[in-house]
């Protein structure tokens, strides 16, 4: 497979994970707003913080409220990482590797760039029609992920496809978490606090995680929340999770199961081992922070090395 056509097809699922993560943060945070005393900034600056776009947002904007970060993070044409954006780029892809994915795929990638472009045209950030917005954003990404699955061949390009998923899924599980560590309280006096809990299940409902989490741990605490987002094998949004099946796909890709080929594999494999020979106590007393802030660098770095390895190589074509 070409090297743009491999860079173009992993692109594509992580526009499209990056996407559904958006619709997932902003969903469960307009919910949790309408429990929570009216700070508005308290509740809506850690959204932007999660997307590494804070500084953009301080150049297009003079305050910090909802109305505001939501039509930032949904709408915004300037900001490349906005819902809006992220679908647009995702068509644009698909449009270019039509032969490569199957007529339900490309479909099912239109009818969610409509309805982007149709909330876009008619703003629809306003309160009556948040919820079902980025529950129709979220639905049709689950649906496109479910024909994916369910209608390509397990080739080389199903596998840049899904190692661009997960990959781009484990970095956000870790973003989120970490502006609960750092952003979400006012202070340490509200730790264990209600504010606290209400905090914690609105987190576990942002990646999906709530029911299973009660299934294995029953009651809200700080560490095994933490535990269960960055080390759960199990559970498909965890970090460990997202590493385990990019790791598969990359073993495929790179024709070698055991040791490495390239230095992609090569991180990919040393991050996947650092979690596995890791308790949440070692993370905990080496600072969450700081432990999150070490895997976003390295997943980056992953990253840079997967296109180093498998797209510059054909960048002449």
């Amino acid at each position: 497979m070409l090297g743009r056509v491999a860079n173009t097809i992993y692109w594509m699922n992580r526009y499209l994970e990056r996407a559904e993560n958006y619709a997932r943060f902003m969903d469960v945070n307009f919910n949790l707003s309408l429990d929570l005393p009216p700070n508005e900034e308290q509740q809506w600056k850690p959204l932007v913080v999660i997307t590494g776009d804070w500084d953009l947002y301080q150049t297009k904007y003079d305050q910090v409220d909802k109305v505001n970060i939501v039509n930032f993070l949904a709408f915004d044409e300037d900001n490349p990482n906005s819902i809006y954006n992220c679908i647009t780029n995702a068509r644009e892809n698909a449009r270019s590797i039509r032969p490569e994915i199957t007529k339900e795929v490309w479909e099912q990638i239109n009818a969610l760039y409509y309805l982007v472009k149709d909330g876009a045209d008619n703003k629809r950030y306003k309160d009556e029609n948040l919820r079902g917005f980025f529950t129709e954003i979220k639905n049709g990404c689950q649906l496109l992920y479910g024909m994916y699955d369910a209608t390509i061949s397990r080739n080389e390009g199903w596998n840049f496809g899904k190692l661009g998923q997960v990959l781009e899924r484990a970095d956000k599980t870790s973003r989120v978490l970490d502006a609960k560590y750092h952003l979400l309280l006012g202070s340490a006096r509200q730790v264990g606090s209600s504010l606290d809990l209400i905090q914690w299940a609105a987190l576990l409902k942002s990646v999906s995680a709530y029911d299973m989490y009660r299934k294995k741990y029953g009651k809200l605490t700080a560490s095994n929340i933490a535990e269960f987002l960055i080390l759960d094998t199990e559970f498909p949004r965890s970090i460990s999770a997202c590493l385990i099946r990019a790791d598969q796909s990359l073993s495929a890709l790179s024709g070698r199961s055991v040791g490495f080929n390239n230095n992609a594999q090569k991180l990919l494999g040393a991050l996947k081992s650092q979690l596995e020979y890791v308790d949440i106590n070692d993370i905990v007393t080496a600072g969450m922070h700081e432990y999150l802030d070490d895997i976003q660098r390295k997943l980056n770095e992953i990253s840079s090395a997967i296109y180093e390895s498998f797209f510059a190589v054909d960048s002449n074509y």
